[in-house]
């Protein structure tokens, strides 16, 4: 059986790189984007050629490319690239977003209105991604795109940018999963918990002991081995159009996390998902 070919976006660091080694590690060829090419290029650290390089001592093989998803050309050129290297793409895992760090005390009118910026990328940027992918999806016959989501799509977390972000991807996977479905590609969204990334670890470490723990922790590469499980399921296109809570979709998978925990669901405490109208899963 061929390899499956992936694009993760936004994998120099944090959950796209958790992504992409966990797929990398199925054997799975896998394309990694972000801005990092030299390592001072974040103070959270990581570059695209640091993530291939793992990817490459998972078991898989990975293609580092630089790219600024906020250029549509340098997007466009990244599949243009998979199509003449690879000539088809498995999976689109929807990831890049520029996060503006912690917001502050005082309201959004009081922090930077670069928070915005997530919008662009980070949801117009999700659909770029989908929209040079698509025909390479559907070329396969079999596919799937996934946008990774939070709780903050219903509840408040990180502020309005962040939570229209969240929530706009959600009903966005809705909306490609209606147009993809004759052709067999699903979309999704699934919502991640707290992650062990390099970013949250770091804003741990300003808060007090206590704070640091309250909230279980799911390993970057959880999402990734739950995207490979649902790639491979022949139940792949019941999923297609909805919003899922990954610790969820784990436990209905038989995934775990890396060392070994089931992720809990933080459903109760933070809410649901939408549920689509049936015109969107018919």
């Amino acid at each position: 059986m061929a390899p499956v070919i992936a694009v993760v976006t936004g994998a120099s660091r944090g959950a796209g790189k958790g992504i992409a080694l966990a797929l990398g590690a199925t054997g799975a060829t896998v394309y990694v984007t972000g801005r990092s090419a030299k390592p001072g290029d974040s103070p959270h650290g990581g570059t695209v050629a640091d993530t291939a390089a793992l990817i490459d001592e998972a078991g898989g093989t990975g293609v580092p490319v630089v790219v600024d998803h906020a250029d549509d050309e340098a997007v466009a050129a990244l599949f243009a690239r998979v199509a003449r290297e690879r000539g088809r793409l498995d999976i689109l895992v929807n990831n890049a977003a520029k996060v503006a760090e912690p917001m502050r005390p005082g309201g959004f009118w009081a922090n930077p209105i670069e928070a915005a910026d997530l919008i662009t990328v980070g949801l117009r940027s999700h659909f770029v991604a989908a929209h040079h992918a698509a025909p390479l999806l559907l070329a396969n016959g079999r596919g799937l795109i996934v946008h990774t989501g939070h709780y903050g799509a219903v509840s408040y977390h990180q502020g309005p940018a962040y939570g229209a972000q969240k929530a706009g991807a959600d009903k966005m996977a809705a909306d490609l999963a209606k147009d993809l479905r004759p052709h067999h590609v699903a979309a999704v969204s699934i919502w991640m918990g707290g992650l062990r990334t390099e970013r949250a670890e770091a804003h741990l470490a300003t808060l007090r002991p206590a704070a640091r723990t309250a909230v279980p922790r799911e390993s970057p590469q959880f999402t990734g081995r739950v995207i490979a499980a649902l790639y491979a399921s022949p139940h792949l296109m019941a999923y297609s159009g909805r919003t899922l809570i990954g610790a969820e979709l784990g436990a209905r998978l038989g995934v775990t996390d890396v060392d070994g925990t089931a992720p809990v669901s933080r459903r109760d405490e933070l809410g649901a998902p939408p549920e689509p109208h049936p015109s969107l899963l018919g």
